[in-house]
């Protein structure tokens, strides 16, 4: 860590994102949603569920510095209906989000044009009331955008140009010398809110895929969980801890006796899992699984295991032990019994309140989770 690293003490709050603001995208406006480390939303198909989650991850994949237009292929589908056009025939889309941690609350909003042209065209960063960064397209024929951030030095703010397809806060670091109390400030700011948003891991398991045998790779589980073997190959061998309580999840939440969960190698050298009844009892291959008990066995293995086991882009420039690792979750609740999603949910319960892990889903009944200490249930309303 550098002398500007503002994360020192083990006991510091981990970098979080706490707020998620949907000023005008898809079917949002003016939305505001308070997450704690356990939100779950609830509603009909329409009701912007999975709108939500696709705000976070966008957020998180331009905090990684991803281009616009791989963040939002289809650009169109986010502006709301409602949107209109302005004289110039321009429509775009509003996203913002906070993110607390040990230099306080950190709010960043971002405008993008998503017609004619797709475009960062306002940026804000804030924190305590003062604003750090902020960005404005004052050229329409220049691919850039006029940034000012603040020095509180000889200089009040420092202006210069930044790439209109590039997340502003995300390019700091690489532009603020850290020299006086502003610059600090800024990097401080900047450093928290980028760590919070790429400390997220999207998950959806995919039956259909996660039924075929693996090929050994490197052991870190994908979006679609569908080299599950592959990872609990590793797990058993390096973290025989988790192993053993992914296991025990796997009892309560699939049919019949649950052993242990292992991985056998195939003649043509690839990897399966199976789940092993009982001594003198014939293993089941996963492949035999139902979609639900798939995919509830795909969720336990994200909640359990960490970064390091997940194909995830964290900061690597902060210890992993002063970061908090985000579950994005859409369809949390699919092909899931009740009873299947109680279990889930208390595992994701156990594992918050350790402080490693949080948990944003999208759920179509909240019914299982409702009453439960520690879930808060947001509900929707197309």
């Amino acid at each position: 860590m550098d002398q500007h690293a503002p994360f020192a003490p083990a006991h510091t709050p981990r970098p979080a994102v706490t707020e998620l603001r949907l000023s005008a995208f898809r079917s949002h406006r003016g939305a505001t949603f308070r997450l704690t480390p356990l939100t779950l939303f609830s509603g009909v198909s329409g009701a912007g569920k999975s709108s939500v989650l696709q705000a976070y991850e966008a957020l998180a994949a331009l905090a990684a510095g991803d281009a616009l237009e791989d963040v939002f292929p289809d650009p169109a589908a986010c502006v709301p209906e409602w949107a209109g056009a302005d004289a110039e025939g321009r429509r775009g889309f509003r996203i913002g989000c906070t993110a607390e941690g040990p230099a306080g609350a950190v709010r960043l909003d971002l405008a993008v044009q998503a017609e004619p042209a797709l475009r960062i065209v306002g940026e804000r960063l804030t924190c305590g009331g003062q604003t750090l960064l902020t960005t404005a397209l004052r050229d329409p024929e220049r691919s850039s955008v006029q940034a000012a951030w603040l020095t509180a030095g000889s200089v009040p703010v420092t202006r210069a140009p930044l790439p209109d397809d590039r997340l502003g806060t995300s390019l700091l670091p690489l532009r603020v010398a850290g020299k006086t109390a502003g610059q600090q400030l800024v990097l401080a700011a900047a450093e928290q809110m980028v760590v919070a948003l790429r400390s997220a891991f999207a998950c959806d398991p995919q039956p259909r895929g996660m039924r075929r045998p693996v090929a050994a790779g490197d052991g870190r589980l994908r979006r679609g969980c569908d080299n599950l073997a592959e990872v609990l190959h590793r797990t058993r061998s390096e973290c025989t801890r988790r192993h053993a309580r992914l296991t025990a999840a796997a009892r309560r939440g699939c049919a019949g006796e649950v052993a242990e969960l292992a991985v056998e190698e195939t003649a043509d050298g690839l990897l399966r899992a199976l789940l092993h009844r009982g001594e003198g009892r014939t293993a089941t291959p996963v492949e035999r699984l139902g979609e639900g008990e798939l995919r509830y066995l795909g969720l336990a293995l994200v909640l359990l295991t960490g970064p390091g086991v997940l194909a995830m882009d964290q900061a690597a420039e902060v210890p992993s032990a002063y970061q908090s690792m985000t579950v994005l979750a859409d369809g949390f609740d699919r092909c899931l019994d009740p009873g299947q999603a109680r279990e889930l949910v208390a595992l994701a319960v156990e594992m918050a309140a350790r402080g490693h892990v949080r948990l944003v889903g999208a759920v179509s009944d909240a019914s299982f989770a409702r009453g439960v200490e520690g879930v808060t249930v947001v509900d929707l309303v197309p």
